[in-house]
């Protein structure tokens, strides 16, 4: 929360960073500074409205007063102690609404001065100004780690707002193979499971889900308090086969869902959701990992499919997901690893909203010689997963509300029934030959 000291005070005005719970730093929910500016604002509107009442109680009072002015010169008992009780209520009227107006400028100069204070934060930040303990972080995390830390990958990659066009242009004009391509939707089997509806219950059926194979997502049936809801369970990216081939998980699928908003899988995702049963307006829960996280977002900010579902929470672990816009009535929870630059590759912190909260841990990962930590220790499912058990943990006001938003939606767990669907792309169009008859139309399609 940003910290300003008031006006005419002065001092300062000091930036603190995200509050932070152990090894957990936490960004957005009910306890974020977006939502306390919100806040701020509407109780400065209830002192308003509640002054005006007064006001107007005040015009009411002064009238009764003038009605009695001429019983003044009655009997002191009778006419001019009246006329003093209503003079006297109508000052008291009028000493309470001048406070509450007092109040209500207080409050309004607070929230303008922790805005100006997170505005100039923000543009030191963006003109580069360094900071020491900053810079000083990101090396340790470098040389312990032996990867880049997110926000030194925010600094790599700049302005993420150029990527989406980018990609999307690089898809269609540049390279033809990366343009999205329609999903065949298998069913494969449904099984009955055990659901622990915790966060890092979710993100065990992610790891789940991968081991089944390639191009699997994962629809768990839930009965949530008499009725049903449904989780969809999105892995990460997966380099079992080459790019451009029929997995949409492959690294293919990050230009998909960067650059072309998860088109193609968000028709697949409704596509098995009807095929396990879901009809229209029933909740969902959408759970992603890396690149799985950036399609389930995509969910949240996609008209379609909201349109046919009610998406109410979204969970992700290390997914670079701060660009994309979800609705106001969908929560959602993004964890994320200081040594994980992952989510840091769309170059801009996630937002700080109320029904958006961002979970940062802080923790020492080290590399042990020899050890697989495939692109960085803090991208590792088995470390959002130990970051996830100390979320529900935590008392923290943002994460408190989060998870019992969660748990309204899922219930406390139990039997559930979880169906496999295989998805896999359409063949993509043969490259032109380059010869002559290039302008000529080419003929039937080239498989991988």
């Amino acid at each position: 929360m940003a910290e300003a000291t008031p006006s005419g005070s002065g001092g300062p005005i000091r930036v603190s960073g995200p509050a932070d719970d152990g090894p957990l730093a936490i960004r957005g929910g009910v306890g974020g500074i977006r939502f306390q500016l919100e806040e701020l604002a509407g109780g400065a509107e209830k002192l308003d409205d509640l002054a005006g009442r007064l006001a107007a109680i005040e015009v009411e009072v002064r009238r009764i007063w003038e009605d009695l002015t001429p019983f003044q010169d009655l009997p002191r008992w009778t006419g001019t102690m009246a006329l003093n009780a209503v003079g006297e209520a109508g000052r008291s009227v009028q000493v309470v609404r001048t406070e509450l107006q007092h109040i209500s400028s207080k409050v309004r100069a607070c929230k303008h001065e922790y805005e100006m204070a997170e505005r100039l934060a923000g543009a030191a930040r963006g003109l580069g100004v360094p900071n020491v303990e900053g810079e000083l972080q990101r090396h340790t995390d470098f040389w312990r780690t032996g990867f880049l830390s997110r926000s030194a990958t925010e600094n790599i990659i700049g302005n993420a707002a150029f990527v989406s066009p980018f990609l999307k242009a690089l898809a269609e004009v540049v390279i033809p193979a990366l343009k999205p391509r329609p999903l065949a939707v298998t069913r494969e089997e449904s099984i009955p499971i055990v659901l622990d509806p915790s966060p890092s219950g979710l993100l065990e059926r992610v790891r789940v889900i991968d081991e089944r194979g390639a191009g699997y997502i994962e629809v768990i049936e839930v009965d949530g308090g008499g009725r049903r809801a449904y989780v969809v369970v999105i892995p990460g990216t997966q380099l079992r086969d080459a790019a451009g081939g029929a997995n949409p998980f492959d690294l293919d699928g990050i230009v998909e869902g960067v650059g072309d908003s998860s088109e193609s899988v968000n028709k697949a995702v409704r596509e098995a959701l009807e095929a396990a049963g879901a009809r229209k307006g029933d909740p969902i829960v959408g759970v992603g990992y890396s690149q799985g996280g950036i399609h389930a977002m995509n969910l949240a900010a996609s008209d379609a499919f909201l349109e046919e579902y009610d998406l109410r929470y979204v969970l992700t672990a290390g997914s670079p997901v701060a660009h994309i816009a979800s609705k106001p009535d969908v929560s959602s929870l993004h964890l994320e690893h200081r040594t994980d630059w992952v989510p840091g590759a769309d170059g801009a912190p996630n937002p700080d909203a109320r029904n958006q909260v961002t979970v940062t841990m802080t923790n020492d990962l080290y590399v042990q010689t020899g050890e697989d930590v495939g692109i960085g220790p803090g991208h590792q499912l088995s470390s959002y997963q130990d970051g996830a058990r100390l979320v529900s943990q935590s008392r923290d006001p943002s994460l408190v509300e989060s998870t019992a938003a969660l748990g309204a939606i899922l219930g406390t767990g139990g039997a559930a029934t979880a169906t496999r669907f295989s998805l896999s792309r359409t063949r993509a169009p043969a490259p032109a030959a380059a010869s002559a008859d290039s302008h000529k139309p080419a003929r039937g399609f080239a498989g991988r």
